[in-house]
């Protein structure tokens, strides 16, 4: 063999027992990740970008001082509170919509045409329309969010309703069960796994939902302080109220993801045998 191609195993000898630990440590990997991406982000903004762009370690500078903040906490607060609204109201119509479009042939064809368009629509586009029956409020906030995180949670159950075997609705029916303890008895909890993943869908489109009207309506809330930081270049402050919307995201998705493992144990049992 050249000696040029047994060389090359060789220089890479050294950095095995390092790749070992990485891919044996998930956590390791993840770490590993991050501080790479940090740090050209760092070596990129102070070696082409103006002193005002914002960058990790002046990020990590501003954190402390933003975070104890008495404006941004109840800045969100507002959000978030606004979020959570939203959210419900859009949950308990997404599950009512989404059982009558994947329950009944005639609401499917009616409807469901809409609520897919409806879900492609941009919220930006939307929330001048809702300014004009809402006005410049936080009810055209909530109106925002409603919208933005309605139409995962309504097409994901439709999804799963129409994935109930057939066995168990005439199972149901044979016994003379209503529509609605065919809906909520049986269609519902097999639609489980299409819900907790509209909901986690939603999550994400109800932040962006509300940052995108603050934006616009001008409301109190993290949305209007991060614009107001940017306007003003201090990008290292608006960075921070991003990351504390994308930690609240993080934290909903964790706390879906503990309910799921400890009480919904069925859910990942395909995952453990495959």
């Amino acid at each position: 063999m050249p000696a040029g191609l047994a060389a090359v195993p060789a220089a890479s000898a050294p950095y095995r027992p390092l790749q070992k630990r990485l891919a044996a440590s998930p956590l390791a990997l993840k770490l590993a990740g991050g501080v790479f991406v940090l740090g050209a982000w760092e070596i990129v903004v102070r070696l082409t970008a103006p002193a005002y762009v914002a960058k990790p370690s002046r990020i990590l500078v501003a954190l402390p001082g933003v975070l104890a903040s008495p404006p941004v906490l109840a800045a969100a607060g507002i959000t978030l509170s606004a979020v959570a609204q939203g959210l419900f109201i859009a949950l308990v119509a997404g599950v009512l919509v989404g059982l009558l479009v994947g329950s009944v042939p005639l609401a499917e064809r009616a409807l469901s045409l809409y609520v897919n368009g409806l879900y492609a629509m941009p919220m930006v586009a939307i929330v001048p329309l809702l300014t004009i029956w809402f006005g410049y409020t936080s009810a055209a906030r909530l109106a925002t969010i409603v919208f933005a995180s309605f139409f995962p949670i309504a097409m994901n159950v439709a999804d799963g309703a129409r994935s109930v075997p057939r066995e168990h609705l005439e199972v149901a029916r044979a016994y003379r069960a209503r529509p609605h303890q065919i809906w909520f008895g049986i269609t519902l909890p097999s639609s489980l796994p299409y819900l907790i993943a509209g909901i986690r869908l939603a999550v994400g489109r109800a932040l962006v939902g509300a940052v995108v009207a603050e934006f616009v309506i001008s409301v109190d809330g993290l949305g209007f302080y991060i614009l107001f930081q940017s306007r003003t270049f201090h990008h290292n402050e608006a960075l921070v109220a991003v990351i504390l919307l994308a930690f609240f995201a993080v934290v909903v998705d964790a706390g879906i993801d503990w309910i799921v493992r400890s009480r919904l144990r069925w859910y990942r049992a395909g995952e453990k045998t495959a």
